[in-house]
């Protein structure tokens, strides 16, 4: 064996052992390495191992990228928690959307008869035979009001002991109770206009913005407007109903309220027969002073108006937003045919703009009519036309609910009792005018067709239509039976309808 020098030796190696194939086991002391094979003999390597200096910089400079990247991600994973925690939040956690109600109108058998009366005096007349009973009703009523009358007659004249001047004295002090002065008639003017600033509280301004070119492909903004209504709040969203014409097409909708703050709304849904819309406004975007200074409006019972009764005009009947104006129903036995259902229009003496809009209130301040001059008969155009509210309650609840109002496409009336014992009609709900491109249309049915019966109900009236159609959904199929006029009389025909949504 040959040896080194130990002294210069910074490491010293030795073999510890071999296998029989001349394997070499090395084993490092101290830091030197020795070498051994099966043949031969022994040799040492020198090496001085220095250990590798620390650089702090590097160190540094690699935790504060570590950190750097734990904060970023950081950012990012609360970034995309806080974007996606909504939707998570309706998958694990799904909340019911809240319902709005509205309740429905009914009439007293006594309205409801006086209503029927003037209906029927409006119609043809019945055959002669209807004639003479009521010509012979109206002699017994002679002769016995004259019966009455000789009776009071005889009465006054068996009463001679009241003393006469007392009965004067009475009736003086009757008339002096009557009188009024002109400032009385003031304090009642002041009191419905109070009761038109109460109900302003829930009118809004509606201001529907649209941006397009001129021929110079100069950018320009046009802006329509509308009074609203507020009609609901579900806890989440404010109701909004208004005419559709001031926002269609419009990129952005703004809704002012009686304190001059603007929020943006949302198109919810409208009705493309009617021409009425309800928009939604978030109330989280509603400060505590404007939900103070606005109210939900009360939708009254306008069933029961009649010739004569007072109205009072809020919104902008001329033109100017907040305006009051009062008067009186003139009439409420006009009418309107619209697709798939008919409206009461009540005219009044209350003078409007053609481009007038808001609505009628009544001297408890309930809303009886929503003012669409749209619907202004010829002439009546300079003085305001309402729509009965108690007949779009149904069509508001669903619209305020996101629901789209189903259509069929046809334009009906009531078969009443005189035409069909003049005419010897079916009685039901008959068909005037079946629309272009309509699903009636496609169903086959025709202008003439009388319908009997949907889906096993029966319709005797254009309203039992009108509420079945109401019933149904976009898409439904619906059998509908008809009686249609023939060589030999009537004959049942039954029609298959899709249920569509009127764009």
């Amino acid at each position: 064996m040959k040896a080194g020098n130990a002294k210069n030796s910074v490491a010293s190696v030795c073999v510890s052992n071999y296998n029989k194939w001349g394997t070499v086991f090395i084993f490092v002391k101290e830091g030197k390495i020795m070498q051994e094979k099966e043949k031969g003999g022994f040799s040492f390597i020198n090496e001085q191992i220095k250990e590798k200096p620390l650089n702090k910089k590097r160190l540094i400079k690699k935790a504060l990228f570590t950190v750097a990247l734990a904060v970023l991600f950081g950012a990012v994973a609360a970034l995309v928690f806080s974007l996606l925690q909504p939707e998570f939040s309706n998958w694990f956690y799904p909340e019911e959307n809240p319902v709005v109600t509205i309740p429905r109108d009914d009439v007293t058998e006594t309205e409801e008869s006086g209503r029927n009366n003037t209906q029927e005096s409006a119609e043809q007349k019945d055959t002669q035979d209807t004639k003479n009973d009521g010509q012979q009703g109206e002699n017994e009523e002679a002769e016995n009001g004259q019966q009455e009358a000789g009776e009071a007659g005889n009465s006054q004249q068996g009463q001679t002991g009241e003393p006469e001047t007392e009965q004067t004295t009475e009736a003086a002090t009757k008339s002096e109770l009557q009188e009024l002065e002109l400032a009385d008639f003031q304090k009642l003017q002041n009191k419905l206009y109070a009761v038109g600033k109460e109900a302003n509280k829930s009118i809004v301004t509606v201001t529907g913005v649209k941006s397009d070119t001129d021929w110079f492909n100069n950018p320009y903004e046009s802006k329509g407007q509308a009074s609203g209504i507020i009609v609901a709040e579900n806890g989440r969203e404010l109701l909004v109903l208004t005419e559709r014409k001031a926002v269609a097409d419009a990129q952005e909708i703004y809704v002012t309220f009686i304190n001059d703050i603007s929020v943006k709304a949302e198109m919810k849904k409208y009705d493309g027969n009617t021409g009425i819309a309800v928009l939604s406004v978030k109330a989280s975007e509603l400060t505590e002073s404007t939900k103070n200074a606005i109210a939900v409006a009360v939708l009254g019972n306008s069933l029961t108006v009649t010739q004569g009764t007072i109205a009072i005009a809020v919104g902008s009947p001329l033109g100017t937003n907040y305006s009051i104006l009062t008067g009186n129903i003139t009439s409420t036995t006009n009418s309107i045919s619209t697709i798939d259902h008919n409206y009461s229009v009540f005219t009044t003496d209350i003078v409007g703009s053609s481009n007038g809009s808001g609505a009628l209130v009544n001297v408890d301040g309930e809303i009886i009519g929503i003012v669409m001059q749209g619907y202004s008969s010829e002439g009546d155009e300079n003085t305001l036309t309402a729509i009965s509210i108690s007949e779009l309650k149904a069509l508001i609840e669903m619209l305020s609910n996101g629901q789209d109002i189903p259509y069929i496409g046809l334009e009906v009336t009531t078969v009443t009792a005189a035409i069909e014992r003049e005419y010897e009609i079916p009685k039901g709900a008959y068909i005037k005018d079946v629309y272009m491109d309509s699903p009636a249309m496609a169903a086959g049915l025709q202008s003439g067709d009388v319908i009997t019966e949907i889906d096993g109900d029966e319709i005797l009236t254009a309203e039992n239509y009108e509420n079945k159609l109401l019933s149904l959904k976009p898409e439904d199929t619906v059998e509908v039976k008809i009686e249609r006029q023939g060589p030999d009389g009537y004959a049942e025909i039954t029609c298959t309808v899709e249920v569509s949504v009127l764009p």
